[in-house]
């Protein structure tokens, strides 16, 4: 039964792929199959990555299937951006568009962690997550100088990760540890822009300037609130 879903979807996919093989070479002028392959080979590398991701979904019951999302995404958009490229001629596209790689790698750890259930791979892809969103702007933006400053959100990061398991595994102390963490990102935020803002006149130190006291003020919100919780907690256990 599995196996034929599973077929079935494939034949899709492929029929899906031969429709928008031919109605964007008729749109693009191109003619034959060597026109095709040379323009559209990207087809290739993504049938390989919806394959994998696809493979999970339609199996249910194999767990160990859920691993191939990490390899599956980031293969998908590897496809993508090449058809891009290949389409309209524009390799120009992977300055920009690199760090989707490090985005959907992400992605792929927080589909495997659903499908498996387990917490402890929202972990990488937080933690990647957040890189690939910061690498995303200063491609996007060039502004790679802002390295001086959003390196600190590697503690984030971290300090979000550590949140994440312990709300799910209901652990106080790993709870404090990613508060504290995200507190240090955010005061090494507010000295690293002090610092700047005395030496260099950066047009976007202002965005820092905002970012850095908003992380203080959550982190010691939620240090509070957990505080207030637990003591409530541990005054009426019942």
């Amino acid at each position: 039964m599995r196996s034929s879903i599973f077929m079935g979807a494939t034949l899709i996919l492929l029929g899906a792929l031969a429709l928008a093989f031919n109605l964007a070479g008729s749109m693009l002028g191109l003619s034959g199959w060597y026109g095709g392959i040379v323009r559209f080979w990207p087809l290739g590398v993504i049938m390989v990555g919806w394959l994998l991701v696809l493979f999970p979904i339609l199996v249910r019951g194999w767990r160990g299937l859920g691993g191939l999302f990490i390899p599956g995404v980031p293969i998908l958009t590897t496809g993508g951006i090449l058809l891009l490229g290949s389409l309209f001629d524009w390799w120009e596209a992977w300055e920009w568009l690199w760090p989707l790689e490090v985005l959907s790698l992400a992605l792929g750890f927080l589909f495997a962690a659903i499908y498996l259930q387990s917490i402890w791979l929202v972990v990488p892809a937080i933690i990647i997550g957040i890189n690939g969103l910061v690498l995303q702007f200063c491609a996007v933006t060039d502004l790679w100088e802002m390295w001086a400053v959003l390196w600190t959100v590697e503690p984030l990061a971290v300090g979000l990760s550590l949140l994440a398991v312990a709300l799910v595994k209901r652990w106080p102390g790993l709870f404090v540890a990613g508060l504290i963490l995200c507190g240090l990102a955010g005061v090494g935020f507010l000295m690293i822009t002090g610092i700047l803002a005395a030496t260099v006149s950066w047009p976007w130190l202002w965005l820092v300037e905002l970012a850095a006291p908003i992380i203080l003020i959550l982190a010691g919100t939620l240090l509070i609130a957990w505080n207030v919780a637990y003591r409530s907690k541990v005054s009426h256990p019942f």
